[in-house]
């Protein structure tokens, strides 16, 4: 689950950052569900794994994976993937990725604290919206200003701040700004004529009636709310420790 920060995992917008390093948030999830493909939650990213290590993460040292794991997705694109869903994928627990312009993160942060991942777990809610449609590119526009680069890179470093202090506001203003600056930099991830539903509409919704909300990925996929109460429709998560 990618949270605040994400596109800062990406070179082509870390590398306009004039306040290097920039972060952004992942949290590792238990398979206790099956999430939509296309939607953000690295489905397409745990099927690669899936194949290459037959179904078991090997007992080797994670960054080595997070590396085998990109090369093996990413091979003969020309677009590749950013790296945050490898890592959320092989680190447990909660983890703050900092990018100074590199495929990989020059600096991480992980906690795994039970106390912190069963916070998590009570206020995060996730609400169905869409899958990506077939065709649709996020990558049509970009305004990369160094500005708001500067900025989204923030939201990670609060994002990650909030959870391990268990600041639900602090959180959900960190998801909020992140959406700003996604709407900002990359607009097609919130609009798009492939895109048949009204995104930004939906996403004010939660966020003007919780704490925050922002989606899973490009495109729409789910609704990230965190919230101190229950929000229709939603589904629950496990953090993997």
């Amino acid at each position: 689950m990618a949270l605040a920060g994400g596109w800062i995992d990406q070179p082509f917008v870390s590398r306009h950052n004039p306040e290097p390093s920039g972060s952004m948030v992942v949290v590792s999830l238990q398979p206790v569900m099956w999430f939509m493909d296309r939607c953000g939650m690295a489905s397409g990213t745990r099927k690669v794994a899936l194949e290459i290590w037959n179904g078991c993460l090997p007992d080797r040292d994670r960054d080595e994976l997070v590396r085998e794991l990109y090369a093996a997705e990413n091979a003969g694109r020309a677009e590749p993937s950013g790296s945050q869903d490898m890592i959320g994928l092989i680190y447990p627990g909660v983890s703050r990725l900092d990018y100074d312009g590199g495929v990989f993160p020059e600096h991480m942060e992980s906690n795994c604290e039970p106390a912190v991942a069963r916070w998590i777990e009570q206020v995060f809610y996730l609400v169905p919206v869409n899958q990506r449609a077939e065709g649709y590119n996020p990558l049509g526009i970009k305004n990369l200003d160094p500005a708001w680069i500067a900025r989204l890179g923030r939201t990670g470093k609060e994002c990650f701040e909030a959870i391990v202090r268990r600041d639900l506001a602090r959180l959900g203003s960190s998801m909020n700004d992140c959406m700003e600056c996604w709407e900002t930099i990359l607009p097609n991830t919130v609009c798009h004529p492939a895109i048949d539903i009204d995104l930004k509409k939906i996403l004010r919704f939660y966020q003007q009636r919780y704490a925050g909300a922002m989606y899973s990925g490009c495109g729409g996929g789910y609704a990230l709310v965190v919230s101190d109460e229950p929000v229709p429709g939603s589904m629950r998560i496990q953090v993997r420790t």
